[in-house]
């Protein structure tokens, strides 16, 4: 054993649980893996999965956690913020983090929020979960528009999310472009929400 591999420790039972399901979850959906396929990608023993996850359900919703921390707040939250020096530019390189995801094609796998909701349908508590964790996305939209001082900022962020899962599914067929069409439409979306300057109020007084 080297001394960097003593300083670095073994995984847990629990991540390797988590990293297992996560990796099969997310490329072959929720019904097509059972708990066992799991308990042999990670190397455990029955009873250690149900210690840590009573339930099959309960390793979902640990699965779509976990994509929240690496999807919506690492990927798309973190990098976005520091690839703009405004919230309108944190805005819009949301496309572009989304554009350098879409080429990894080994590692690009859809949205998992929206791929668990349509597999397993709203009325499932994964589904119920994955309701709140798309609105968490729309929530980062929402501050940012709030920052950028646009209007109607709930409609915005729906038709801002419109834009990114739309080009999520684009990206899924094969258009790897998808998320730079997006953007563009994204720029016309900001000026439509911009509040009425001050012309435009001198305009209408005259």
């Amino acid at each position: 054993m080297t001394s960097a591999d003593a300083a670095t420790p073994a995984p847990s039972a629990h991540e390797r649980l988590l990293n297992a399901a996560y990796e099969l979850f997310s490329k072959r959906g929720i019904r097509a893996v059972g708990t066992d396929e799991v308990i042999e990608r990670a190397g455990v023993a029955k009873a250690t999965l149900y210690r840590h996850f009573a339930t099959k359900n309960d390793l979902v919703l640990a699965v779509l956690q976990r994509r929240e921390e690496l999807w919506t707040h690492g990927l798309i939250e973190a990098q976005s913020a520091q690839r703009g020096s405004t919230p309108e530019d944190q805005l819009l390189a949301i496309f572009d983090v989304m554009h350098d995801w879409f080429q990894l094609r080994d590692g690009y796998e859809g949205c998992s929020f929206i791929n668990v909701l349509l597999e397993l349908g709203v009325d499932h508590p994964a589904g119920q979960a994955c309701v709140a964790h798309i609105d968490h996305v729309r929530d980062i939209v929402r501050s940012r528009a709030v920052a950028a001082g646009l209007t109607d900022v709930e409609d915005f962020a729906s038709s801002w999310h419109i834009l990114m899962k739309g080009a999520i599914i684009l990206a899924a067929v094969g258009d790897l472009n998808a998320a730079l069409r997006a953007q563009r439409m994204a720029r016309s979306l900001i000026e439509a929400h911009r509040p009425a300057n001050l012309a435009d109020t001198d305009e209408a007084v005259v």
